[in-house]
Order: structure tokens, then sequence, then C-alpha cells
């Protein structure tokens, strides 16, 4: 059985996304090594949360709209309480590849994970992960580190009410950060 790893990319400051969730300026960057010979072979599936949908719907076509920019293909799922009309469209490929969940996300993760089979379950955006993590279901956090300050936009982690996570440093390797996370 694989891993929950929560993938990002976070600017200096650390927002995962700037305002109006744009996500240009990580397709800026160059991609990390890591990313496609440690993380894309063993992603089985994706799990991702309505924004992270909309952001794919809006950016088709160009390197935000396709998961890992074109390079994986596989089973996604978008935990949303409002699913799209048109569900063919936006990001990583066909709508066969493609499933709107609503629920609970350890319903959507165990649903995620029997897709992935073997492989790891990548989750992308904020939200959806933030569940995740405040659910003790992230095994990993992988944050890449760009070198830029965006200075307002969605945080990575914080605000009011939430909780301390200790995390254990897996990997460090130029600015990317591999930590796993410790539950109490």
């Amino acid at each position: 059985m694989g891993r929950v790893l929560w993938h990002v990319t976070m600017s200096v400051d650390g927002f995962i996304a700037g305002p109006d969730h744009d996500m240009d300026w990580v397709f800026e960057q160059p991609a990390p090594p890591e990313a496609s010979t440690d993380v894309v072979p063993r992603v089985g599936a994706i799990l991702c949360g309505r924004h992270t949908y909309d952001v794919g719907q809006r950016d088709a076509g160009k390197g935000s709209g396709e998961a890992f920019e074109g390079e994986w293909s596989g089973p996604e799922f978008v935990l949303t309480t409002h699913p799209p009309a048109d569900r063919s469209a936006g990001p990583g490929g066909s709508a066969g590849s493609r499933t709107f969940l609503s629920g609970d996300i350890e319903a959507a993760v165990s649903t995620a994970m029997a897709a992935a089979g073997d492989g790891d379950l990548l989750v992308l955006g904020a939200d959806v992960a933030l569940q995740c993590l405040e659910t003790g279901l992230v095994d990993e956090l992988l944050v890449h580190l760009a070198p830029l300050l965006l200075g307002d936009g969605v945080r990575l982690y914080g605000g009011p009410g939430r909780e301390r996570v200790d995390l254990e440093l897996v990997e460090a390797t130029g600015t990317v950060l591999r930590y796993r996370v410790l539950r109490p």
C-alpha cells in the first residue's frame, strides 16, 4: 500500500498559490529533478479539491492545467460539494480518469487509495490537503521551495485555531525539503 503525500510548491514567504489561486509562478520555476525521478513514477492516483480543479479548468493547455505538466496520467479524484455541470473538462486528461466525490475526507482518501493500488496518493491544493493533515491521513509533506516572495495568496498552513504539527526531516536536497508527518 502506498503513502499519502501532500506535494506542494511554496514561495519563501509561505504561499502555495497567489491571489485568486494564481499558479503561473509555479511553472516559472525550474522543475526539481526529484519530481520526475522520485515522485511521479510512484503516484498511483491524485486527490484534489474544487479550487485546484478550477485552476486546472482555467489553465487548461498551460502547465498549471496538467498533472506534472502532462508527465503523469492516471485516476484523479476531486472532492467537492458542488461538482461542475461539465465534468469532461479540466486538468489531467480524459473525463474517464476523473471522478468527482462528495462526503468526508476519510472516505475520499479511502476511495483514491484503492484506485492508487500499490502507488502513492498525491494530494494537491490547500483545503483538501489540510483536511487530510488535520485528520491524520498525510504520511509525508513534500515541499518545493520557490525562490520568490508572493506577498499574498493561499498559505501552506496557519490561521486561527490551527494545531501544531511536528515533522521529521526525511530528506533535504537543494530547495526541496521532505518531511514525514509525526503523529501523536
